[in-house]
């Protein structure tokens, strides 16, 4: 069954019957593979899946002359940040939103390339329009005289409040960068006077609502610097207060569209592991871990078995953990432990090639009337809103190679609850398709339905297939304090011995800065454990505590 469903000449409001992918085909559009190698050596290290945080830790491992190998389970690069294509239209699978380039240019930089030479970078004013089911709208600008004339408003004092926003949060993501950058093995590296002297400025006990609270009383402004904990799967009324960094790092370094999509840069990184001479083993997923004891020797995969002096695992950590290594080796991760772990919201997703331009911004937000229902309603009732929240890129306006001539890409993100036995995706799919496409003329998409060409429709069932992604959740473990730092499976695996761990199932985190984060820290670690110098690729500059390189 074709993955696309294509509608030539279809006549305004047919419908026709919506097809669902399965896993062999969400990514399986054909790609220039990688020059397989069939010969492999015991002083490799291997990396499972070629996502981001995985390309990342490859270049840095080779840049500081370790020999390195990569598997990827699809036939293309990128993980969830890989391009799906049909018919001259070009989607980005998951992320949309570039932030905070600067891990990822010292990763580039490591290597001795630049990431802005490998791949454009536009900066987007507005970065986002924020529509609001309450009544109202924001066009978000990173000019903060801008931003400030538009919350004016809906408050003036809030709109007054924004630099002291900014500047305390400039603050605090001063304070707490080293923690980003840094390894926790144990509770000894956050009961230390350094972390200690954080928690004024941190506020722990705060969500991220009542954090935002302490600046705007308008609940949509407060909103509109809080939606961005979506980007951790997370609820603004649970997320802990740390993450109002998420929206001071958009307004003090910019919302970017790579050229090509958040895609081309694993292209990019790609294209530089190429030259770097590291393999990559696209099509070849791995059957399992192979263990010495606790200590990883190898994979399999069904080409057969491939040594390594070490393993590090860039996968949903939980459903790679279920997958690849047997319950009894693990101690503080086994399975009846994984299903007791808190886990963040999936997503539904439309994927739309169609005829003409929408002159609307970039990206494009609708927050539902009852935004803390819709919330409920993902994270308590695990059931599907009547209104649901929905983000829309509308990429051409500022990428028109995404699609052809005449023609443009819209992509639908609506949050929903990850897979629970309270939303049958088999009945559900089709009633909530329709839902959220009506959602789309609120935020001023007209006659969508009657002008698509081509479409893809992604479900949590789906998701759960494409990775192994546990539960579908495709941020992941959930963020709350029970689930960070030290309580998050470490870079450094704790269960097993030479197994690293690097994404967003790791510390720091989610999203993309932050997961290209955790691959300097997994790096670090693994560079330190096999004698060679982190230096050699820059990372002696990491704040990395003493406690964390035992």
């Amino acid at each position: 069954m074709d993955q696309w469903r294509k509608v030539p000449g279809r006549a305004p409001g047919q419908r026709e019957r919506d097809t669902r992918m399965n896993d062999s085909q969400i990514a399986s559009l054909p790609v220039s593979l990688a020059k397989r190698q069939t010969g492999c050596r015991a002083d490799e290290v291997i990396v499972i899946g070629a996502g981001p945080g995985g390309l990342a830790v490859a270049m840095l491992l080779a840049g500081a002359g370790v020999p390195v190998r990569v598997f990827e389970r699809h036939d293309r690069v990128g993980g969830r940040t890989s391009a799906i294509e049909t018919a001259g239209f070009r989607f980005d699978l998951g992320p949309t939103f570039f932030l905070y380039p600067q891990p990822l240019r010292a990763i580039f930089a490591a290597v001795g390339r630049d990431l802005d030479h490998e791949t454009k970078l536009v900066k987007l004013d507005p970065q986002y329009r924020l529509l609001f089911g309450s009544g109202g709208e924001i066009s978000a600008s990173p000019n903060i005289e801008s931003l400030q004339r538009e919350v004016a408003r809906f408050s003036p004092p809030d709109a007054e409040a924004i630099p002291r926003f900014m500047a305390e949060n400039r603050t605090k993501l001063a304070l707490f960068k080293p923690c980003l950058e840094s390894p926790f093995s144990s509770w000894r590296d956050v009961v230390t006077p350094r972390m200690l002297r954080l928690l004024p400025a941190l506020r722990p006990w705060n969500s991220l609502d009542a954090e935002l609270g302490r600046y705007f009383r308008d609940p949509r402004v407060r909103l509109a610097f809080a939606f961005q904990s979506k980007y951790l799967g997370m609820s603004p009324y649970k997320c802990p207060s740390l993450f109002s960094i998420l929206s001071f790092l958009e307004y003090e370094h910019g919302v970017f569209h790579p050229i090509g999509g958040c895609s081309a840069i694993s292209e990019a990184m790609e294209r530089v592991l190429g030259d770097l001479g590291v393999p990559i083993h696209l099509n070849e997923p791995i059957e399992s871990i192979q263990f010495d004891g606790q200590r990883a020797t190898g994979v399999v995969t069904r080409s057969g078995h491939y040594s390594a002096r070490a393993v590090v695992v860039n996968a949903d950590f939980a459903g790679a953990m279920a997958s690849l290594v047997p319950d009894r080796l693990r101690r503080r991760w086994t399975d009846k432990k994984l299903a007791k772990k808190q886990y963040s919201c999936s997503t539904f997703m439309l994927y739309l090639g169609v005829e003409g331009r929408d002159e609307l911004p970039h990206h494009n937000i609708y927050l539902s009337t009852d935004y803390a229902g819709n919330i409920d309603d993902i994270e308590r009732k695990h059931v599907l809103s009547d209104d649901p929240s929905i983000y829309v890129q509308n990429a051409c306006v500022t990428d028109p190679g995404l699609a052809p001539e005449g023609c443009s890409t819209i992509y639908v993100l609506a949050p929903v609850t990850h897979q629970h036995p309270n939303v049958n995706w088999q009945t559900a799919t089709q009633p909530f398709r329709e839902k959220v496409l009506g959602q789309l003329s609120k935020l001023g998409f007209a006659d969508v339905e009657t002008r698509i060409k081509v479409e893809r429709v992604i479900t949590p069932d789906d998701w759960a297939r494409h990775g192994p992604i546990y539960r579908g959740a495709t941020f992941n473990l959930s963020h709350n304090l029970g689930q960070m730092l030290h309580l998050r499976p470490r870079n450094r695996f704790e269960d097993l011995e030479s197994v690293y761990l690097v994404g967003g199932g790791t510390h720091p985190g989610s999203g993309l800065p932050v997961i290209f984060e955790s691959a300097r820290i997994t790096s670090r670690l693994l560079l330190e454990d096999l004698g060679r110098s982190p230096s050699l690729v820059g990372l002696d500059t990491l704040a990395v505590p003493a406690e964390a390189r035992g």
